[in-house]
């Protein structure tokens, strides 16, 4: 039990509860450091977000073409022009892992692992960076997708769940349980005692188990030691009083949107974000906006087909027209967010957009052939992190020939295949792990830390 409190075991207790016939009523409850509910805050709070992207983007249209300062936006890009200053669009990088196997895109995008069919998922950078956050938050990450699954994934290889009702997310943060804290501690404390005999139970049951078996039960038991810890950490929050939320923030953030009003969901989503991170009860926060084969219409804007449709243009004109528009969509609501970001003064009264990084992205390029080098990311905020930004940053450049979007061939190839082998993700993650403050010099395949 030793290492348990040494890592960040941050499974949600009600998906691993459930599978035990119960169930409570508070959704973030991984705080996983024990008793430290009213540690003193850091003078300047470090945040990131990261925000998915499924199927790529239609790269003609996306594509940085000149590297440095002197860079033009893209037509996809355009709704960032206004945050010149504060982003920085990167080209070239690539996850090594992920080459191999294109149906693992979104679950290596923040581990950069290497996802065979039988192996196991390493730990996320959101997660990593939530191991020395948490102490210091109500809830060390919140993991939000519009559908299909988080982009989190634990240290033994445990995919978190993740929330999409909005409503359901302002509850689990800003809301008292109900019944009150008395009986909220009474059913916190019977979960544990539920725990505790679930795990001498098993642990009888392990003796007469195969090698096999016991592999496939230690993932369990990692759970269930996890959603141990968790009750002793809500337990101790109880005591701690919710932060107060303004009657225009609880209008802009407590409500429930329909999936036809993609727009209006992606930007209370956002300002839930901004909410939490504003008031301090977490600083790690992960959004998908839709998974790889199940990303949705956009009919608001015309758009009936889905974004896996519309990837697999095949050179149709129309689904190209229609994909560059869900891009260019996407790409104004994280617009929106920085926006938000950045009028919105932290706890101590600093623009929080300085103290957040923003990673937006995907874990593929071009969706048609599934390529996925050459990855579409914007990394904003962070220059009180020392983040400098206003450039272009290529890892391409100086590795081919040039961008020819006169020749789309030319251009998926460039997507499909490295030009720069070296250039890993990994290497952006190093960078974004050390400035949140993780005494690390290597992150799953990096080769060096990016200089930005």
């Amino acid at each position: 039990m030793s290492n348990i409190l040494t890592q960040s075991w941050l499974i949600d207790r009600r998906h691993v509860l459930r599978a035990m016939g119960s169930c409570i009523s508070l959704p973030f409850l991984e705080c996983m450091v024990p008793l430290r509910a009213n540690e003193k805050q850091t003078a300047t709070p470090r945040r990131s977000a990261f925000i998915y992207l499924a199927n790529g983007v239609h790269s003609l249209n996306y594509q940085v073409t000149s590297p440095g300062k002197d860079y033009q936006f893209s037509r996809s890009l355009k709704p960032l022009e206004k945050h010149r200053q504060v982003i920085t669009p990167i080209s070239g990088l690539h996850h090594s892992g992920a080459l191999s196997h294109h149906h693992n895109c979104i679950s290596v995008w923040l581990t950069g692992g290497k996802l065979g069919p039988s192996d196991r998922n390493t730990i996320s950078l959101d997660q990593k960076m939530a191991e020395i956050t948490a102490k210091h938050t109500r809830y060390p990450s919140m993991e939000i997708a519009l559908t299909g699954d988080s982009l989190s994934w634990t240290a033994d290889g445990i995919h978190l769940p993740s929330m999409r009702r909005c409503s359901e997310i302002f509850a689990s943060l800003f809301e008292e349980p109900k019944g009150g804290k008395v009986s909220q501690r009474r059913e916190l404390r019977r979960k544990g005692s539920v725990l505790d005999a679930n795990l001498a139970e098993v642990r009888r049951l392990e003796q007469a188990m195969g090698s096999a078996d016991k592999g496939r039960l230690e993932q369990y038991l990692s759970s269930v030691r996890e959603a141990e810890i968790r009750t002793r950490r809500a337990d101790a929050w109880l005591d701690t009083p919710l932060p107060p939320v303004s009657d225009s923030d609880r209008k802009r953030t407590n409500r429930d949107i329909p999936a036809t009003m993609a727009g209006d969901y992606f930007r209370t989503v956002y300002d839930l974000i901004v909410l939490a991170f504003q008031t301090d009860l977490t600083r790690v926060a992960t959004f998908s906006l839709g998974g790889e084969g199940d990303a949705f219409a956009i009919p608001e804007i015309g758009i009936t087909e889905s974004r896996h449709q519309l990837s697999h243009h095949g050179g149709d004109t129309g689904y190209m027209e229609k994909l560059t528009k869900y891009d260019t969509f996407a790409i104004e609501q994280f617009s929106y967010f920085l926006t938000r970001l950045a009028e919105t003064k932290d706890l101590n009264g600093k623009p929080l957009l300085g103290s957040t990084m923003a990673l937006f992205g995907s874990g593929m390029s071009y969706g048609h052939s599934h390529g996925n080098a050459n990855l579409p990311l914007v990394l904003a905020g962070g220059s009180d992190l020392g983040l400098k930004h206003g450039t272009h940053l290529d890892f391409n450049h100086g590795h081919f020939k040039g961008y020819q979007l006169d020749k789309p061939g030319e251009h998926y190839s460039l997507c499909s295949r490295p030009a720069n082998p070296n250039a890993y993700m990994s290497n952006l993650l190093l960078l974004m792990a050390q400035r949140m403050g993780l005494e690390v010099n290597k992150f799953a395949e990096s080769n060096k830390v990016i200089e930005l």
